[in-house]
């Protein structure tokens, strides 16, 4: 079992899902379409032609989950609320029916000791707000502003830890440059302008929070980053890894950290960013923590096929890879904790993700043995432990995800999950994995 005694005694442990993948009810008291309900229409576009519009049903089956959360143990649980369900139109009329849902499942959680961890927007714009241009249309931000008020005055007496955004690379980046994702744009220069109202978004919602919320609020952005490493010591390669770096690291943090966006990548994409006086300081709004999400590094070649980059990502050698082939390396995880903190000045770190995708398959008894999962969970641990030891301001790690929900463009396939979900009945069952997780738990509890 993984040393834990390193970690501060009151280390959060808990474990992460998101709304679309988990709620489904698309159309159920008063909800209206998201880019993902959309998205998931467009033939082809996601494996096996899958969609979201049942998932785990957890719309009908939270109770469920706090079962399952109740089983690792956890002390808390992030989740994301649904836009589309708050305020359907994604301006205007509020949807008391949507809040109400949020509201059961915080006092269900805090009923078993749990504490909720708010993730605002984890990628389902209303469709409403993409038909008038959506992230690529500034006033996108101020109508996410106004929900997050929203939401923030009607649960912010008893939600004391927030989110704004997850993960806005996967929303400006694969959603509008590489188009695998809603809304479904392949266009680079529409895909800058999506990712500087992202982050304005995010200012804009904190101070948003901050100001409507009646108890004082814990904010923070949750960015996903990987370790870059060029192929070769080749000048060329070495040029590839820094751009590499540049378009899915620094872009993201340089201006949450008042560096204002990368001048190198800004050449790089040569698009006009939409910037308005007084936006970098509104994007540099102080925050409390970063949530780092991890799942790979990229080992990256220069390639001068690929449009304005120059850059393809390699294998990396010897290693093992997950069922979505990504690369399991636990070190790239420690590398990121100690970055944020020694480059960044990063005061609190939390893990907001970090899991692994394997095929699951139960046995004859329905238990659902994953070696695989197990070992990835320990290994990603421990690079957590080893990054503490060096003066990381490490306070908590959210395992993804507690159960195998819809994985987006992959589709139902990849299971994530902690627990296994049996979907045409919605059946959870706990793996091996998270009766480890949970004895980890137990474990750090005890020290």
């Amino acid at each position: 079992m993984v040393e834990l005694s390193p970690l501060r005694q009151d280390f959060v442990w808990g474990t992460a899902t998101s709304a679309y993948q988990i709620e489904g009810a698309i159309d159920a008291d008063g909800r209206l379409p998201s880019i993902w309900d959309t998205f998931c229409r467009v033939p082809g576009a996601i494996d096996n032609g899958d969609t979201g519009d049942v998932a785990c049903d957890s719309y009908h089956r939270w109770r469920d989950d706090i079962d399952l959360l109740k089983q690792l143990g956890v002390d808390a649980y992030r989740f994301s609320i649904a836009w589309p369900r708050v305020i359907p139109a994604g301006s205007g009329a509020v949807n008391a029916a949507g809040l109400d849902y949020y509201d059961r499942l915080v006092d269900g959680l805090l009923a078993e000791g749990i504490k909720p961890f708010v993730t605002l927007y984890h990628w389902d714009l209303p469709q409403a707000l993409q038909d008038l241009g959506g992230w690529e249309n500034r006033d996108t931000a101020y109508r996410f502003s106004e929900y997050a008020a929203v939401v923030g005055a009607k649960l912010g007496d008893r939600v004391r830890d927030w989110a704004t955004l997850n993960e806005p690379l996967c929303s400006a980046w694969i959603g509008h440059w590489e188009g695998r994702m809603a809304p479904g744009i392949t266009d680079p220069a529409i895909a800058v302008r999506a990712s500087y109202n992202l982050l304005l978004a995010h200012g804009l919602g904190v101070a948003a929070l901050r100001e409507s919320s009646p108890e004082p609020a814990s904010i923070g952005l949750v960015v996903n980053l990987s370790g870059i490493e060029p192929a070769s010591d080749s000048a060329a390669d070495i040029r590839a890894a820094q751009i590499a770096d540049g378009h899915i690291n620094r872009w993201w943090l340089d201006p949450v950290f008042g560096r204002g966006f990368p001048a190198d990548m800004v050449q790089t994409y040569g698009v006009e960013l939409p910037e308005q006086p007084g936006d970098a300081e509104i994007i540099a709004a102080p925050t409390d923590f970063v949530g780092l999400n991890y799942y790979f590094r990229q080992i990256v070649k220069a390639d001068e096929s690929v449009p304005l980059l120059g850059f393809s990502q390699v294998p990396g050698p010897n290693a093992e890879h997950t069922m979505l082939d990504w690369e399991v390396h636990p070190a790239g995880l420690e590398e990121l904790i100690l970055r944020l903190a020694k480059e960044y000045g990063a005061e609190k770190i939390y893990i907001t993700e970090n899991g692994s995708a394997w095929v699951d398959e139960p046995d004859a008894s329905f238990a659902v043995d994953d070696p695989q999962r197990t070992a990835y969970l320990e290994g990603h641990l421990a690079a957590c432990v080893r990054a503490v030891q060096q003066g990381a301001p490490l306070a908590g790690y959210f395992a993804w995800s507690l159960m195998d929900n819809f994985e987006w463009a992959y589709g139902y396939a990849p299971r994530f999950g902690l627990s296994y979900v049996d979907y045409p009945t919605g059946t959870r069952v706990m793996k091996t994995s998270g009766k480890t997780y949970a004895n980890l738990i137990k474990s750090h509890r005890a020290l």
